[in-house]
C-alpha cells in the first residue's frame, strides 16, 4: 500500500524548520532544581471510583482490558456484558487466550448501533487496539483511521481491498478482528463492541468529561449533503456525552489522522480526571453499559470475575507517563487513505514495545542534558546467555539472541559440536530459562531475563542442558510462546538530540489582545512574547476567549500553524486543580519560575507555568507537531501584562 493524505501532515512530521531562532527576552537563567513529582496516595474509596471510571470510560470508546473494575458488581454484570449475538460469539472464538498476569491486547470497535444477528451491522467509526503490560506497567493505544485502505478479511469469503471500516459493515465483528490480525500480526485476546448511543449515555451518567478543545468547531450544514452538527468553543471545558461524541468523530475540515488524535485525547482526558470520581449513580450507569457493550474473550466466553479483579488492580496503579499513544504515520489521501507498509510495521513495533523511559530521554534532549538511565537489577552486560531453539521456527533462537544482545546481554553460542537446538525437541509450549546454581546471583539473573519473554518458566541447569551452556550463566530455550519480539520497549535505535526551537520573538502579536481582556478575569494575565515561527493568531472570534469553568475564570488564546487541523494554544485559569494538571511528568525551575512538563511518549504535549496564584498552559497541537524545544521556549517566553 502507499499513501496520499496530506503529505507530511502539517508541521508534525519532524517539524524542525530552518532559519534563525529568537529566544525569549532576557537572559536565560541557569537551572536551579529538577525533579520528578511523587504521586500522592489515594484513599480506598477513591480507588474504587478510579476502577469504575477506567472501565466505563475506556470501554465506551477505546479501552483495552476494559473489564477491569467491573468486579464490584460480580458475575451478574460479567454475564450481562458477555457476547450475546451469534456474530460476536463466533468472533470471540477466534481470540487468543492470555492469562490475566500477562500482556494482553484488546480490539475495541465503536459503531453507530449494537450488532444484531440478521440485521444491518451498522458502521464502525472507531477501531483501536489497546495493550496492557503488567511487566512494564504500561497501556499503549494504536488507532486505525476509518478510511485506511487495507485488505479486508471476512471469514467464509475471499479477501478484497477496501476502507477498513468496511470490515464491520460487511462481515460483522469477525471482519475487523480478522482484518486487524492480518494487518498487524498481533494476537488479540479481547474483543469489545461498543454502541455510540451507549457512549453518550455513560458519559452523561458520569457528569461529563473535561476535554481540552484545541479550536473552534462549528457546523450547522447537516442533512444528506452535509455533516454532523457540532458547536464547540475552544478551551479546556467539560463536555456532555453528545458533545464528546461530536468531538471524537469530527473530521469535516481536517482528516482521519486528527480524528484519531481526538479519540486518543478523549481517553487521556478520561484517565486524567478519573480520580475525581468516587461515587456514581450505579443503576443507570449499569443499564447503559449492559445495553450497549459486549466484551468477549477466547473461546467465545465473557470475562470472568478473577480477570476483572486483575485488570482493576492493574489500572488503578498505572504510573504517570505509562500511557502511550501510537499513531500510524505517513498517511496520504483524503477519501481513501493509504500508507507505506513500513509505517504500519513501525506503529505496531511501538505499540507492542512501549518505551516507558521515552519522556526522560526526550526531556533530557530538549534541555540539552545527558540522559542518565535508571539501572535496576543486575547489569545486563554481566549476564551471559546461550539461546536454543525450542519452537521449531527457523531462526527463532538467533532472533531472540540478537534482541537480548541489543538490550546489553552477552550472548554465547553452544560448542561447535552442538546445534543451537533444544535436546528435548521443538515442542516447548513456553520459553524455559535454566540457571547455573553454582554461579552467584544466577537465579536472580534468570528472573530478570524471564521478564523479557512472555509465559516463561525458570529452573536450575540440568545435566541434559549443561553441555549447551558453554560457560554461560543462563541457557534460554525459546518456546512457542515467543512471538518474535521481547516484552517491553526495544532499545533506542536513534539517539534524540537537542535542536534549536522554531520560534520568533513577537511580543506585539498578542499583547494588545490580552490587554483587552485583562479586567475580565481575577488573576494576572500573561501573553506569549515568543511564538512558533509559522503561527498566527486564529481568526475565529472571540480570540482570546474568556469563559468560566467549574466556577473558575479561564482564558484561551488560539494559534494556527497554517496547516488544516494544526492549532496550539495558551490556556490561563485560576483553577489550580483541574484534572488535566494531575499527571505531570517533571517539574522544572528556571530561576524563580516553576514549570511542569506533561509528556505523551517522547512528545511534550503541555508545559504549565504556575505563578501569581494561577496556571498558564502552553498546549501543543492534536498531533504534537511543535517540537519539545519550541514548547519550552514559548512557555519561558510568557510575560505578565504590566
Amino acid at each position: 500500500m502507499r499513501t496520499t493524505l496530506k503529505r507530511g501532515i502539517g508541521r508534525g512530521a519532524g517539524a524542525n524548520g530552518n532559519g534563525h531562532v529568537s529566544l525569549p527576552p532576557g537572559a536565560l537563567t541557569p537551572v536551579a532544581r529538577y525533579r520528578q513529582p511523587v504521586a500522592p496516595r489515594r484513599s480506598w474509596g477513591r480507588r474504587l471510583g478510579t476502577f469504575l471510571f477506567w472501565v466505563f470510560l475506556l470501554a465506551l470508546m477505546v479501552a483495552g482490558g476494559a473489564a477491569g473494575g467491573l468486579y464490584l458488581y460480580g458475575h451478574d454484570f460479567a454475564q450481562a456484558t458477555s457476547p450475546h449475538s451469534r456474530a460476536m460469539k463466533r468472533a470471540a472464538k477466534q481470540l487468543d487466550y492470555v492469562s490475566p498476569d500477562k500482556p494482553a491486547v484488546a480490539l475495541v470497535m465503536g459503531s453507530d448501533h449494537r450488532y444484531v444477528d440478521g440485521k444491518d451491522p451498522g458502521r464502525s467509526d472507531t477501531l483501536m487496539l489497546i495493550r496492557t503490560d503488567p511487566s512494564t506497567h504500561t497501556v499503549s493505544m494504536l488507532s486505525f483511521p476509518r478510511d485506511l485502505s487495507v485488505e479486508i478479511h471476512c471469514p467464509g469469503r475471499g479477501t478484497f481491498v477496501a476502507k477498513i471500516n468496511a470490515a464491520y459493515a460487511t462481515c460483522g465483528p469477525s471482519g475487523p478482528l480478522e482484518t486487524v490480525k492480518a494487518l498487524t500480526n498481533i494476537p488479540i485476546n479481547y474483543l469489545i463492541n461498543v454502541n455510540f448511543v451507549g457512549f453518550i449515555q455513560v458519559v452523561n451518567k458520569l457528569g461529563g468529561v473535561y476535554i481540552d478543545v484545541d479550536r473552534r468547531y462549528f457546523n450547522n450544514h447537516t442533512g444528506p449533503t452535509g455533516f454532523a452538527a457540532i458547536n464547540l468553543e475552544p478551551g479546556y471545558q467539560k463536555l456532555n456525552g453528545k458533545q464528546a461524541l461530536d468531538f471524537v468523530r469530527y473530521r469535516h475540515t481536517d482528516s482521519d489522522f486528527y480524528r484519531v488524535a481526538r479519540q486518543q485525547m478523549f481517553v487521556r482526558a478520561a484517565k486524567e480526571q478519573m480520580a475525581r470520581f468516587s461515587k456514581f449513580h450505579v443503576p443507570g450507569l449499569l443499564k447503559a453499559i449492559k445495553q450497549n457493550v459486549e466484551v468477549g474473550r477466547s473461546g467465545g466466553r465473557g470475562v470472568d470475575l478473577s480477570t476483572m479483579v486483575n485488570y482493576a488492580l492493574f489500572f488503578h496503579g498505572l504510573p504517570g507517563g505509562h500511557f502511550v499513544q501510537v499513531r500510524i504515520q505517513g498517511l496520504e489521501g483524503q477519501t481513501d487513505v493509504t500508507t507505506a507498509p513500513q509505517n504500519i510495521t513501525d506503529a505496531v513495533n511501538q505499540f507492542m514495545n512501549p518505551d516507558v523511559a521515552a519522556p526522560e530521554k526526550a526531556n533530557a534532549a530538549a534541555l540539552n542534558e545527558k540522559y542518565k538511565p535508571k539501572i535496576t537489577g543486575i547489569k545486563p552486560s554481566s549476564i551471559f546467555v546461550t539461546v536454543l531453539n525450542g519452537n521449531g521456527v527457523t531462526g527463532a533462537a538467533a532472533v531472540a539472541g540478537n534482541q537480548l544482545k541489543q538490550r546489553g546481554y552477552q550472548i554465547l553460542q553452544p560448542p561447535d559440536s552442538l546445534q543451537a537446538d533444544s535436546p528435548d525437541g521443538w515442542n516447548h509450549s513456553r520459553t524455559r530459562l535454566f540457571y547455573d546454581a553454582a554461579r552467584a546471583r544466577s537465579k536472580a539473573a534468570a528472573r530478570q531475563v524471564a521478564k523479557l519473554f512472555s509465559n516463561t518458566s525458570i529452573g536450575p541447569l540440568t545435566p541434559r542442558f549443561r553441555p549447551y551452556a558453554n560457560g554461560a550463566m543462563l541457557v534460554a530455550v525459546v518456546g512457542k510462546s515467543y512471538q518474535g519480539s521481547l516484552v517491553g520497549a526495544s532499545p533506542v535505535t536513534q539517539t534524540l538530540r537537542h535542536q534549536a526551537p522554531q520560534t520568533s520573538f513577537l511580543p506585539t502579536a498578542t499583547r494588545s489582545l490580552m490587554r483587552g481582556i485583562k479586567r475580565k478575569v481575577p488573576f494576572k494575565v500573561e501573553y506569549p512574547a515568543v511564538i512558533e515561527r509559522g503561527s498566527r493568531v486564529d481568526y475565529e472570534q472571540p480570540n482570546p476567549r474568556v469563559y468560566t469553568i467549574s466556577g473558575h475564570k479561564a482564558v484561551r488564546l488560539v494559534f494556527g500553524t497554517g496547516a488544516p487541523g494544526e492549532y496550539w494554544g495558551i490556556q490561563e485559569t485560576n483553577w489550580s486543580s483541574a484534572p488535566a494538571l494531575s499527571e505531570k511528568n517533571f517539574i522544572r525551575h528556571f530561576g524563580h519560575r516553576t514549570f511542569e512538563f506533561f509528556y505523551s511518549g517522547s512528545h511534550l504535549h503541555m508545559v504549565v507555568l504556575r505563578e501569581h496564584g494561577a496556571t498558564y498552559w502552553v498546549v501543543n497541537t492534536l498531533i504534537d507537531s511543535l517540537s519539545n524545544e519550541t514548547m519550552i521556549a514559548i512557555a519561558r517566553g510568557l510575560r505578565p501584562l504590566g
